[in-house]
């Protein structure tokens, strides 16, 4: 899929804030316990998708009530939604110097994805968790996502590479009570964008 960056300053896929909060010391302390030992760059970017997506689970998957949406918080709590899921490995990767953005697609609901820049191109990856049905990969030969939107249901990809989360998913995220709440108010798109 063609992805567009938002911005072209490629620190900005670098930055911490309030949510990709990277500066954290359990966000420093996770990242710098994930490089011990990796060979470069590239692998720790996989051991670091690998560990959100196989440690954290997917807070519906496992029905647990909390709703995390900083990074730190994902990483303390062990929860989180795909939006949440994918601020984890954003601010694990921004750590160490890997650019990530945040990407969503359409499932009739959004979903998160986060896309890492690897060789001059960016490659989109899926943190959300496996189950049954669900085989998401690191990949940076072809994508191999959690899910497929289907054109005819009106699910789409939304190419735009986004250095902080959507402010629809964010608000979401911050106004939720607790996971069923927020899953009740999960928005149904996204604005559309010039180019997108």
């Amino acid at each position: 899929m063609q992805t567009i960056q938002e911005t072209s300053d490629l620190s900005a896929y670098l930055a911490a804030d309030g949510v990709i909060d990277h500066h954290h010391g359990l966000v420093r302390e996770t990242a710098a316990r994930l490089a011990a030992g990796v060979a470069d760059s590239y692998e720790y970017a996989k051991v670091a998708f690998e560990f959100v997506r196989d440690t954290i689970p997917h807070s519906q998957d496992f029905d647990d009530p909390r709703v995390a949406w900083r990074a730190s918080d994902v990483l303390e709590q062990r929860t989180g939604i795909c939006y949440a899921k994918a601020h984890a490995p954003a601010a694990l990767l921004r750590a160490e110097d890997i650019p990530t953005a945040l990407c969503y697609q359409n499932l009739g609901v959004v979903h998160g994805l986060v896309a890492v820049r690897f060789g001059g191109a960016w490659h989109r990856q899926d943190p959300r968790g496996n189950k049954p049905g669900v085989d998401a990969r690191f990949s940076l030969d072809g994508e191999r996502l959690a899910f497929t939107p289907d054109p005819v249901a009106g699910e789409r990809d939304y190419p735009l590479l986004y250095a902080a989360p959507h402010p629809v998913v964010l608000n979401v995220l911050k106004a939720a009570r607790d996971r069923p709440h927020l899953w009740r108010t999960l928005p149904a798109g996204l604005p559309e964008h010039a180019g997108s």
